[in-house]
């Protein structure tokens, strides 16, 4: 095999695998393009209602807030039943949502609170459904093949980022933005027909005991595992304060360079062009490290500062592309951490609490983005959370350096005490990367 085959292996082995994982790939593709083309549509719909962006910090905690509740209750139910089923419940519940968007806007009756009433119905399904699909990966691949399905997933969130933003913005200048509401609906029948055609034969069920206190011990089992516990604090911090760009974007497009829908179409669908080079990077890499995360979450915060000053939406353009990149190492190293790190009875669990951080701290983080745009300006905004990633990057290395010190201390410790014994003296897989 060529060089260039070996690496084309390398990148989407996971697909050729698994039948099951290939049709679920197939179905996210249609399906999250969609998801792309309604979050666009209904930041502008926001925008157009109230003019704030403050509503917009709003609209995302009401989307969001659900996954704080009820996260560690959905993970626990992914635990405990059949997650093709849940998904498939999940994905059908999604689609009546949109098509109640599309019903507002169409008949010319939306209001604010309708937005935000069909959002926090949204923010319910999700806290079910994050958990689920991300512990399902488990299920539908063999553990040899995890990371690069992790890996294979995030570039079809992000490579469909490129085109659903984009779309989006044409059709609300074009037709209205009522059809990006419509054809997201019809684009879950994509994963919900991948989900009907499996062949749950093949299916790797991974279901846990029934246990009367199955979060509380999700949450003791996090927080007594150091390589869980670690990551889910640095993603915190990034996910809390940086992580803010379907607050901080529209008003990015709309104030600072007077743009349209267009504009914010064309500035996240090249942030997704670099989180595809990113993620389709990462496919052929080996497993993930505390050390690539903490790297990557330096690189966030070095390029959300660079776009936070560019001159020119040119230059804002031009530097999305790398803020992808960044952004997906970031979130694909974390989730894949998490994901091999955890038993595989807890993972539900387990991905439960990273979706709480990751999708949890909008409701914390967004409205405080929304009101630092609409007080201060967008710009303000972005510079301060790359300063948080940036300084979190910085403190994660600094503490993987004092383990690696403590560790050598340790290991000199044991040559004296063992004399001539031979010691292991390998390095930790997470230091070593």
């Amino acid at each position: 095999m060529t060089r260039a085959g070996l690496a084309f292996h390398r990148t989407f082995h996971a697909l050729g695998h698994s039948r099951n994982f290939r049709l679920f790939f197939e179905g996210q593709a249609v399906s999250v393009t969609g998801t792309w083309m309604q979050m666009v549509a209904t930041a502008w719909l926001v925008l157009r209602l109230s003019g704030s962006g403050v509503a917009l910090g709003i609209e995302t905690a009401l989307a969001f807030g659900p996954i704080l509740l009820l996260g560690a209750w959905g993970g626990s139910l992914a635990d405990r039943h059949d997650k093709r089923r849940l998904l498939m419940i999940a994905q059908a519940s999604s689609a009546l949502l949109a098509l109640g968007l599309f019903a507002i806007v169409a008949t010319d009756v939306a209001r604010l609170w309708m937005v935000y009433a069909l959002a926090s119905g949204q923010g319910i399904v999700t806290a079910i459904e994050q958990p689920t699909r991300h512990s399902f990966f488990a299920e539908m691949v063999r553990p040899g093949d995890l990371m690069n399905a992790i890996s294979l997933n995030s570039a079809v969130m992000t490579g469909t980022r490129i085109v659903g933003p984009a779309l989006a913005g044409a059709m609300i200048a074009g037709v209205g933005m009522e059809w990006c509401f419509l054809l997201n609906a019809v684009s879950f029948l994509g994963v919900i027909g991948a989900l009907k055609a499996m062949r749950t034969e093949e299916l790797r069920p991974q279901r846990a005991e029934r246990e009367g206190k199955a979060i509380r011990e999700g949450l003791r089992y996090v927080w007594r595992t150091p390589q869980l516990r670690r990551p889910l604090v640095l993603m915190a911090a990034l996910y809390l304060f940086s992580f803010n760009y379907s607050v901080l974007m529209p008003l990015f497009a709309e104030r600072t360079f007077a743009g349209d829908a267009g504009t914010l179409g064309t500035l996240l669908s090249v942030m997704g062009g670099g989180s595809l080079i990113g993620a389709l990077a990462l496919a052929g890499r080996g497993a993930p490290s505390e050390r690539r995360l903490a790297l990557a979450a330096v690189a966030v915060g070095v390029v959300t500062v660079l776009v936070s000053f560019a001159p020119t939406l040119d230059t804002a353009i031009v530097a999305m592309v790398p803020l992808g990149v960044a952004s997906i190492v970031f979130m694909t190293t974390a989730n894949s951490t998490l994901q091999l790190s955890a038993r595989p009875a807890m993972r539900g669990r387990v991905m439960a609490l990273y979706g709480m951080v990751f999708l949890g701290s909008a409701p914390i983080g967004g409205p405080v983005a929304g009101w630092v745009g609409e007080h201060l300006g967008a710009r303000t905004g972005l510079a301060l959370g790359g300063a948080v990633a940036l300084a979190t990057g910085i403190v994660g290395l600094w503490v993987l350096a004092r383990r690696r010190g403590a560790e050598a201390i340790e290991l000199e410790r044991r040559r004296s005490v063992a004399g001539a014994e031979p010691v292991d003296e390998a390095v930790p897989e997470e230091l070593s990367a």
